[in-house]
């Protein structure tokens, strides 16, 4: 069974059958929290699991499977009172089991700027074989322009023809991302990349978690798809960094 199989087969028993003892299954007995929801080990996830709520559901859009990383993207429902957009990343170890974990996840938001939803599009990942390339791009795009801020080499990286947007304010194309990004400078939230802490890449999808601010500290989860040397697609999450977490792991 590979690492993208066992965290779906994990994912689902744990958080689809909502079922605490597949922690003894499928958890490392080092399992490494980063989460801002649950405190470190495999008996505080046990305990989370046991705790879920009735209506509980986890909806999945796609899978992104790199060694021994492995990314989900999806939707919680029953999380808190609104559904939440969230990005999962599993660290699987040399004996098929979990052993670290990140998260970042977002309310859904009904009425976006592009018409499209936060998890639509493309579900799983293309183009196997330029995965090398594809995360080669993506990450100089993070370098020279998340990073470096030099947007004068934006269309170098970003298609000036299809440009899908997901992040729920912006609209399609880069005049929507520029607008979106003038909207935010007005409010004081300003994009900031710092320090980009992995990339994840299987085939045409390929995933940062990076930490900044937008207003506030954050961590930037951004997905992109790369079709023919330039990125055509973007979903994300933005989540605030909360003062203090329920562990000494730090988010990232």
């Amino acid at each position: 069974m590979g690492n993208k199989e066992i965290v779906l087969k994990a994912a689902g028993e744990l958080f689809g059958d909502k079922d605490s003892s597949a922690v003894d299954r499928w958890v490392a007995t080092d399992y490494r929290q980063h989460s801002s929801l649950a405190a470190d080990g495999p008996e505080a996830l046990r305990q989370l699991v046991a705790g879920l709520p009735e209506g509980f559901s986890y909806e999945g859009a796609r899978v992104i499977a790199d060694g021994d990383l492995v990314a989900l993207h999806g939707v919680y429902h029953g999380f808190g009172p609104e559904p939440l957009v969230a990005f999962d990343l599993f660290r699987v170890d040399a004996d098929g089991k979990l052993a670290e974990h990140w998260d970042a996840l977002t309310p859904v938001v009904k009425d976006t700027a592009s018409g499209r939803t936060q998890t639509d599009g493309q579900n799983a990942p293309a183009d196997l074989d330029r995965t090398d390339e594809n995360r080669k791009l993506v990450t100089e795009f993070a370098e020279k322009v998340l990073k470096g801020a030099d947007y004068s080499v934006l269309t170098d990286y970003i298609s000036t023809e299809t440009y899908l947007q997901h992040n729920p304010e912006a609209a399609d194309g880069l005049d929507g991302f520029g607008a979106a990004a003038a909207k935010w400078g007005e409010q004081g939230k300003n994009l900031v990349y710092r320090t980009v802490h992995k990339v994840v890449a299987e085939g045409d999808l390929v995933l940062l978690q990076s930490e900044g601010e937008f207003g506030v500290p954050v961590a930037y989860w951004d997905l992109f798809r790369v079709a023919d040397g330039k990125i055509v697609e973007h979903w994300d999450v933005i989540a605030q960094i909360p003062d203090e977490l329920p562990h000494t792991n730090g988010l990232f």
